[in-house]
């Protein structure tokens, strides 16, 4: 598949995982993280060769989409302004940190992985 349709697909898995545990438990919980880990590597997985760029690259960004517009969108703002939103939406991504870092090293690795296996072999020279 196209590059940007498994990015839009893990942008998904995340988006829904966050939906549901916001609206479940007011924050950010394990089928969050299941989904956010399974959507980047499933996008990494299933890409194109040439498009493998993108989904090798993608957890920090998909984090940093996903996880404020749900907070924004699905969650209960505390009164206060600026600074409690920003707290309400830092606080999450904050957390997920450890996530997204061991998320980015194996759609990074699985992205090598790939590149390497499936290289184009060298031209043939008969002599």
């Amino acid at each position: 598949m196209p590059w940007w349709v498994a990015v839009f697909c893990a942008l998904a898995f995340a988006a829904t995982g966050a939906f549901l545990d916001i609206e479940r438990l007011n924050r950010l919980g394990i089928p969050f993280q299941v989904c956010y880990f399974l959507g980047c590597l499933l996008a990494v997985v299933v890409v194109r060769r040439q498009g493998l760029f993108g989904p090798m690259v993608q957890p920090p960004l998909i984090l940093a989409v996903a996880v404020p517009s749900i907070i924004l969108l699905a969650g209960d703002h505390p009164p206060g302004g600026m600074v409690s939103t920003a707290v309400t939406i830092g606080t999450p991504l904050i957390d997920s940190f450890p996530l997204m870092a061991i998320t980015t090293g194996f759609t990074l690795a699985i992205g090598v992985f790939r590149l390497i296996i499936y290289r184009r072999p060298p031209p043939r020279h008969d002599f």
